[in-house]
């Protein structure tokens, strides 16, 4: 590593207290009838669950992590709507007393309160400007599928999004694609996420979208090392070969798949080789969910899955330049906002 580099986790969720989710079970259970109510944390239990938070980054070296809710939790599929409203505030106000506390180690990624059966996404627009105006936030997170699994939303080449991605460019803020909950009993939730975000990107970049065309300056991260489309990237460059016979104006797959940016949460040296061969470096950012679904000891290593700067810096051919791209000069140039000390 250079001297002096910082080590940023651009994908990190809140360590919250239990009454956040006791609150949210309050919500559900009335269904908002005794309207929006409060989860009532103490800045003492609060510090509790942030100090775990605190000693996990420390024991690892990380510098900084940018919090966002923890995404199967956000309810985006219950109705009525107010109640998603209320539960997305709550998760938010809490990232912003987290980051409030600690200014050197956090930076806020907002949920927003994503709804079933919208026109459109301009009902998203309130929450964000709150909290990249007001509460101090650096991105926003996007559920594709508000209907975890059942249901309809427009995909994320469709007009749909144009609201949201029009205040996204004007507020100068990345979106980190990160799916939710899954109500469908075939899939986990955490299989969800891949097949999700695999197809918002195959979305994104197909030969007809013209989300970048429209909005050049969007800024897109796809969680988890991009679904699965890197690990079978033989097939799409398969099918953009063939398009580009019929328009040979098109540009190549890989080309495509540089307009986007991918976060290191994969956990073993293979993917993460691969991605950073197949995309750059100058297009990936570091990051754990430490905690989340990659806290598990490798019983051969007796290693934490998710501690992955390690298994990063284990790669030979990265050059100290790349190393410093994936650990913080991404970060920088996605999170405009963000400020670190």
């Amino acid at each position: 590593m250079l001297d002096g580099q910082k080590i940023l986790d651009a994908h990190a969720h809140t360590n919250a207290p239990p009454e956040l989710y006791a609150y949210k079970a309050g919500l559900l259970s009335s269904r908002g009838y005794h309207g929006k109510g409060n989860p009532n944390i103490s800045d003492e239990r609060l510090a509790g669950a942030v100090k775990r938070g605190l000693d996990i980054m420390d024991s690892v070296g990380t510098d900084m992590q940018f919090l966002s809710p923890r995404p199967f939790q956000l309810i985006h599929s219950e109705k009525p709507a107010e109640i998603v409203d209320y539960f997305c505030e709550a998760n938010n106000d809490v990232i912003a007393r987290v980051v409030k506390s600690h200014p050197d180690r956090y930076a806020g990624v907002c949920a927003l309160p994503h709804h079933v059966d919208e026109p459109d996404t301009k009902h998203l627009l309130g929450e964000l400007g709150r909290c990249i105006n007001d509460l101090g936030f650096i991105g926003c997170m996007i559920n594709p599928d508000p209907g975890e699994g059942a249901g309809y939303t427009p995909p994320m080449d469709d007009e749909y999004w144009y609201p949201l991605y029009e205040e996204m460019v004007k507020l100068d803020v990345p979106a980190l694609i990160h799916s939710a909950a899954c109500k469908d009993p075939r899939e986990s939730y955490s299989a969800h996420f891949i097949t999700v975000e695999s197809q918002v990107i195959l979305n994104l970049i197909k030969p007809e979208s013209n989300v970048f065309k429209d909005f050049p300056k969007l800024k897109i991260i796809v969680a988890h090392g991009g679904g699965s489309v890197p690990y079978q990237i033989g097939r799409w460059r398969a099918s953009r070969f063939n398009a580009m016979k019929r328009d040979s104006a098109l540009e190549d797959f890989d080309t495509s798949l540089k307009r986007l940016y991918f976060d290191t949460v994969l956990y073993n040296k293979e993917s993460l080789d691969l991605l950073f061969r197949l995309v750059g470096s100058d297009r990936c950012m570091f990051g754990t969910e430490n905690p989340g679904s990659g806290t598990s000891t490798d019983p051969v290593t007796n290693k934490q899955l998710d501690d992955t700067a390690p298994v990063i810096n284990s790669i030979e051919w990265l050059s100290p330049q790349d190393r410093k791209n994936i650990f913080e000069d991404v970060q920088k140039k996605v999170f405009p906002r963000l400020k670190v000390k």
